[in-house]
């Protein structure tokens, strides 16, 4: 019977791929108003994809329902998603739900792919973040909400999984409200728990939405909605009523509108204000971002899916309620950002971008501020995973699929002319109290995306010289892609040197280049990205003197380094007033250039600084000398000073959380001790423990297949960067020595 399932699924599938027209309303474009642009965010495993596919069955995109373990998803199409039944890339996948247009991006959630969330939420109003209702909030739900309140991004939660039998609400709602320091508004309550959830009652209405699927192979589209009966189901009602009383006071505590309606017209009685009313209160909660609403169902079981889109464009904003400083400036010029490249071996490179303002439309020339060039778009797209659909026209508050973009990269803003920028830039400029000089440019450029310094490196080989020429063009293709891969060559080995966020992220990496490219390449042992930073303050001069030709360049530097507080930035320069004065622009640039070259290497293992603080004490040269020289003496002298500072190694630690039986826990515990890690905390989650630990990078090399010998393959864990450190001697000492072997 299963495998007659599956072959009806295929059928079903296929079918719809040639035989399926989408609708008129699918591609024409809706009123502003009508427009939801949101992301699916979420810990590994806690139901991402799958709540996708449902959305997309029930709005009638898909015929046919996909499954992760099946690998038919429509949003996971690449095929190593498909083998390994995670997430890799975001998807970008657009449909309709009761007049309303959703373009829709569902995320990775696997650390090593953080970038592909931060993008997402870059371009997005609303956010839906889903939940394991019997873990609540996990390490990576810790990070993907850091970044959706670092983009403003208001946001929904779906507690998914409600079957499970250790399925817990109270539990999750405490969770958000403890560790996302979230404000969580319930606007359901589930009914029944474990095998038995059968559905959930809307607090709003006080009705009772049930999904009667009596076999598997039911899709949960048809469901009964009635009202609660007080008689039938007292205890149930008694729940609903204290929840929805609980939910009227939450409501009114942080929405000014909603208290003053409810002192004046329904004092008396709180619980008789109108669905309608306490619905627009949460609406105005969740765009000021006091509150989020709690929706709960299962996914998997096709169970509360419909009332979470309901919810979507309900709660969620559209792009016209989203407001943006740089946008006004554009008027009605046309002013978009791509925040995702693609590429397609017939059409070449695509490229997603939002649009904020105006219209795009093919075969015109757009101008992109960022490159400083001008462009032509050939064609242009509605995204539908891995499938599209052309279209005469696109207007702001959509996503599209630009083709014939060559030059264009993630965080770049296009514009219509430079003509439409400059006068942008003189609206902002007019209406700017200070009037900076630096002001013009920067205000009419949407901020880009912050792409995470990798962690992870190693050497890459073509098979044969003759394949070296193919291997770059495809680590061309792929860094841009994926920014948060890097690409450099050794000056001294001359060796490829791929650097990125993980384990997993190189062997995706890998993988691709043999499969989308043909070329079956050679990785080198994973290293760790150490870091060096100084122990003690230093001070020296240093001076070049260098005939070429018949120009004679001399220049002499003083300078200073002294260790600050560590920071993502590395370090900083700083020249003394008076030196500030007397010296021009260019030599100033020339300078900054010598000391950041500095940075990149440091005096012990040659990895980039992190803590440094330069002070550029003096700078003399004569007349005639060229500021390349003044970068080289620069260097030099900066190479000095470390060196008279004294190096320290930097490692990067890792946030590590461990969820593993009990009977487990001691070996666990064992390992890590081993591993040099510190452990932070150990919780209980229901039959589980959860530990919480610091471990080095460098240690955590092959960790799932020894937690998977060590736990019979029940455990689960996830990294995130936690900090960089300074290494302990004895480590240091060691480190020191097997690089000086192996070099």
């Amino acid at each position: 019977y299963r495998c007659l399932q599956k072959l009806s699924k295929y059928v079903t599938q296929v079918y719809s791929c040639y035989y399926d027209v989408k609708s008129l309303r699918a591609v024409v474009n809706p009123d502003i108003s009508k427009i939801r642009n949101i992301g699916i965010m979420a810990h590994i495993d806690a139901g991402k994809t799958t709540t996708t596919e449902r959305m997309l069955y029930y709005s009638g995109y898909t015929r046919a329902l996909g499954d992760v373990d099946d690998g038919d998803t429509v949003t996971d199409f690449m095929a190593q998603e498909r083998e390994r039944g995670i997430t890799i890339q975001s998807a970008a996948v657009t449909f309709d739900w009761k007049s309303h247009r959703i373009n829709l991006i569902d995320t990775p959630g696997h650390v090593d792919f953080t970038l592909e969330v931060e993008r997402a939420l870059r371009v997005l109003d609303g956010a839906v973040a889903v939940f394991d209702a019997s873990a609540g909030v996990e390490a990576q739900t810790l990070t993907v909400w850091r970044q959706a309140e670092k983009h403003h991004v208001p946001c929904v939660c779906f507690l998914n999984k409600m079957d499970k039998p250790a399925a817990n609400l109270g539990f999750s709602i405490e969770s958000i409200r403890q560790k996302l320091k979230a404000n969580p508004v319930l606007l359901q309550i589930p009914i029944g728990s474990g095998k038995n959830f059968t559905g959930v009652v809307d607090l709003l209405s006080k009705q009772k939405l049930i999904w009667k699927l009596s076999s598997m192979g039911e899709d949960g589209r048809v469901f009964e909605m009635k009202p609660l009966d007080h008689l039938d189901e007292p205890e149930l009602s008694q729940e609903v009523n204290e929840a929805r009383a609980a939910l009227i006071e939450q409501i009114a505590d942080l929405d000014d509108e909603f208290a003053e309606l409810l002192l004046t017209d329904f004092s008396d009685n709180f619980d008789a204000v109108p669905s309608v009313k306490l619905r627009e209160a949460v609406r105005r909660v969740t765009l000021t971002r006091k509150g989020v609403p709690v929706l709960c169902g299962s996914s998997l079981r096709n169970k509360g899916v419909q009332p979470l889109l309901d919810a979507i464009t309900a709660y969620l904003p559209a792009p016209s309620e989203r407001h943006h400083d740089v946008v006004r400036w554009y008027k009605d010029d046309l002013c978009a950002l791509a925040f995702k490249v693609l590429h397609d071996k017939q059409r070449g490179p695509l490229v997603f971008v939002r649009i904020y303002s105006g219209t795009l439309k093919p075969q015109t020339a757009i101008h992109n501020i960022n490159r400083n060039s001008i462009e032509r778009m050939s064609r242009l797209l509605v995204p539908f995973a891995d499938q599209h659909v052309e279209i005469p026209s696109m207007t702001a508050g959509n996503i599209a699929l630009t083709v014939g973009l060559k030059q264009t990269v993630t965080g770049d803003t296009i514009v219509s002319s430079k003509a439409s920028a400059a006068a942008a830039a003189r609206r902002a400029q007019n209406e700017s109290e200070t009037g900076k000089k630096k002001g013009e440019h920067a205000s009419v450029v949407l901020s880009g995306v912050e792409v995470p310094d990798p962690v992870f490196f190693c050497t890459i080989e073509p098979p044969t010289l003759a394949k070296q020429s193919d291997l770059e063009n495809a680590l061309n293709c792929l860094q841009r892609e994926d920014p948060s891969l890097k690409v450099r060559v050794d000056p001294d080995s001359g060796q490829t040197i791929l650097c990125g966020m993980g384990e997993l992220h190189i062997e995706i990496i890998h993988d691709r280049i043999r499969r989308e490219y043909g070329i079956e390449t050679h990785l080198g042992p994973l290293q760790v990205a150490y870091r060096e930073t100084i122990l003690h303050e230093a001070s020296t001069t240093d001076t070049l003197d260098r005939t070429v030709g018949e120009r004679r360049h001399v220049v002499t530097v003083k300078l200073a380094v002294r260790p600050v507080e560590l920071s993502s930035a590395g370090g900083f320069t700083a020249f003394t007033e008076e030196l500030e004065e007397q010296l021009s622009q260019e030599i100033k640039e020339a300078v900054e250039n010598g000391v950041h070259s500095s940075y990149l290497q440091g005096p012990l293992l040659g990895y980039p600084l992190e803590g440094v603080s330069t002070l550029i004490q003096s700078v003399s040269m004569v007349p005639g000398t060229s500021p390349a020289m003044v970068s080289a003496c620069v260097s030099r002298c900066m190479l000095k000073a470390l060196r008279l500072a004294g190096g320290q190694v930097l490692e990067p630690l890792m946030s590590l959380e461990v969820t593993v039986g009990e009977e487990h826990l001691s070996s666990v515990l064992g390992d890590l001790a081993q591993r040099r890690g510190t452990v932070r905390d150990i919780q209980s989650r229901h039959d589980n423990k959860v530990l919480l630990a610091t471990v080095p990078l460098a240690e955590m090399m092959g960790y799932s297949t020894i937690l998977r010998t060590l736990t019979s393959g029940t455990a689960t864990f996830s990294l995130e960067l936690d900090t960089y450190e300074a290494m302990n001697p004895h480590d240091q000492n060691t480190l020191l020595k097997r690089m000086a072997g192996l070099s």
